[in-house]
């Protein structure tokens, strides 16, 4: 009798899983809900087995989805004005766009020399790389690092840095204070337990809550874990007897990137950041 339970059960549930997954592999809540009203009544037994047994399904159908494949569009590509100095960080997709329209170029660098592409030219480059790739694989070692872009005909590999064409001034450079700086400040740390976490699980602080007069500045706002944020609530760190691992402070250059110049991928910002790591973020992710 328990087998036959049991084969009834994993049939309403694959029922449920063909009839109510989304495109996207996401199954609809509202109508899973009812659909396991149905399937399984309220009624309890003494052992409350039914209950556990309902509490199961719901968790493993409520599991979330595996994260997203991370696209190389997303990446982040140096500026440079007409002079080679460093302006701006964007993402590879508005890279790419400003190249196609002929409003940049891309900079390499070759054997300590620079050399400039256009868009054409970076295109059949680096199909000459990929096919040398597929064929020597100790070339294919050295450019482990390097992001490429599939099209249909062909691949295109990710520029690093682009130049504009007709841009020369040097804008003001201003670090904004706000989420993603501060945690790139603070290496996505809690300042109070030391702990490394997922942005997910982070959060952020006044040390001197606002309620005592305390301001959003970079000197009163450090990273905080979502327990360590609770635990202190509104209290200053010495009431809650919490102590900080450093004192806040502006920092001097720009946190994220200071944090991409230690991926290899970026090594080569290097060559025109400089002191000027306080180049502003723009479109960045």
């Amino acid at each position: 009798m328990r087998s036959v339970k049991v084969l009834q059960s994993n049939r309403r549930k694959e029922s449920i899983e063909r009839n109510f997954v989304a495109p996207n592999g996401v199954m609809l809540v509202s109508r899973k809900c009812a659909l396991l009203k149905n399937a399984f009544p309220k009624k309890r037994t003494a052992a409350g087995g039914r209950f556990l047994q309902r509490r199961r399904l719901w968790m493993e159908l409520t599991q979330s989805p595996p994260p997203p494949i991370a696209s190389p569009l997303n990446g982040s590509v140096l500026v440079l004005n007409r002079f080679y100095m460093a302006v701006h960080v964007v993402s590879v997709r508005r890279a790419m766009v400003m190249l196609y329209r002929e409003l940049a170029e891309v900079i390499n660098i070759e054997d300590g020399q620079y050399s400039n592409y256009d868009f054409s030219a970076w295109v059949e480059m680096s199909q000459f790389v990929h096919e040398a790739m597929q064929e020597d694989p100790a070339m294919a070692e050295t450019a482990k690092d390097e992001d490429w872009i599939r099209s249909v005909n062909f691949h295109i590999q990710v520029p690093r840095v682009i130049r504009l064409s007709f841009y020369d001034k040097v804008p003001k450079l201003t670090l904004r204070f706000n989420r993603r700086n501060l945690f790139g400040r603070d290496k996505n740390t809690c300042q109070y337990c030391g702990i490394a976490k997922p942005l997910s699980q982070l959060s952020f602080d006044h040390v001197i809550p606002t309620s005592r007069g305390g301001k959003t500045t970079w000197e009163n706002v450090v990273c905080c874990c979502l327990k360590c944020n609770g635990r202190k609530g509104d209290k200053t760190p010495q009431e809650a007897g919490m102590k900080l691992i450093k004192i806040p402070v502006r920092p001097r250059h720009n946190p994220l990137i200071s944090v991409r110049l230690n991926n290899p991928k970026y090594e080569m910002w290097r060559t025109f950041l400089g002191s000027a790591e306080t180049v502003t973020t723009v479109g960045a992710k």
